[in-house]
């Protein structure tokens, strides 16, 4: 008996279900995107950073900042030491606030 329509070669079958499956993965199981940081931004924070890490370093560095504005601050006279000195003492309570916020999250 005579078939109408032949068989598919084996290789175009293989090929159809390829580009089927990645069809189907593209709109069923799509990838997430990685963003991309806005133009100029020099700086980032790591994505898988957690809560206790970011606010470590958040410490140390209002500590360093702290240090810094300090003997900015004495090398200075008059108003300027009273403004550097002010700035000091923001970066001080920042510093503290950020320690008490870490001492919540992981307590030691």
């Amino acid at each position: 008996m005579f078939k109408i329509t032949p068989n598919p070669p084996a290789d175009d079958s293989k090929k159809l279900d390829e580009a089927a499956d990645r069809a189907l993965a593209y709109y069923l199981d799509p990838k997430p995107e990685t963003p991309k940081p806005p133009p100029g931004q020099l700086f980032t924070v790591a994505q898988g950073a957690d809560l206790e890490c970011l606010l470590a370093n958040l410490s140390e560095t209002l500590a360093s900042v702290n240090v810094m504005a300090n003997e900015l601050a004495f090398d200075l006279e008059g108003a300027r030491r009273s403004f550097a000195l002010g700035i000091q003492q923001m970066v001080e309570l920042s510093e503290l606030l950020a320690n008490r916020a870490l001492d919540i999250a992981a307590p030691r």
